[in-house]
């Protein structure tokens, strides 16, 4: 049985942190609100603070303004329409004290900028979901609140404390 596969939908799970509304409007709606012009502007200072190496196309922070002011209205229209694609990911090896290499992939400036914008609407929606023992990645937890954790559980009795990583859960 031949044939292509269709493209997954992802609008169900997304509809669920909207509210329960079952249109793809839904989905339509929180990409219009990431791609408001004050969200956009807290995103591109957010990027701004955070500086970072330039991806594959070369373009650093400090030419992300002119670019935008020349390129938006296009960039805004694929993303609506659906069209846009993120840029290829430059790999750089960052070496291991203890020997190997940690891969760091690094994305296109225009990207970067287009994450934030989508993290400060999506953020708020999904985070409240998330379980009370997860820190990783999220507002106003880190590593070492997890590890405390990790100790007051042990301090009560318990045996195991499970540390998952799923940075390559996907691709091995």
């Amino acid at each position: 049985m031949g044939g292509t596969r269709p493209r997954p939908r992802l609008v169900p799970r997304l509809v669920r942190a909207t509210g329960g509304e079952t249109k793809p409007e839904a989905a339509q709606g929180l990409l219009e609100a990431a791609l408001e012009r004050s969200n956009m502007m807290r995103a591109y200072q957010r990027v701004m603070e955070n500086k970072g190496a330039p991806g594959v196309d070369a373009l650093t922070v400090l030419e992300l303004k002119p670019w935008l002011q020349a390129h938006w209205p296009k960039i805004q229209q694929a993303l609506l329409s659906g069209e846009y694609m993120p840029g290829a990911v430059r790999k750089v090896e960052i070496p291991k004290p203890q020997g190997g290499v940690r891969i760091l992939g690094i994305r296109c400036t225009l990207d970067r900028l287009i994450r934030q914008a989508l993290h400060r609407i999506l953020q708020p929606l999904f985070d409240p979901g998330f379980s009370e023992s997860s820190y990783g990645f999220r507002p106003g937890r880190n590593a070492q609140q997890a590890v405390n954790a990790a100790r007051g559980y042990v301090a009560e009795g318990r045996r195991w404390t499970v540390d998952l990583d799923l940075e390559k859960f996907s691709t091995e």
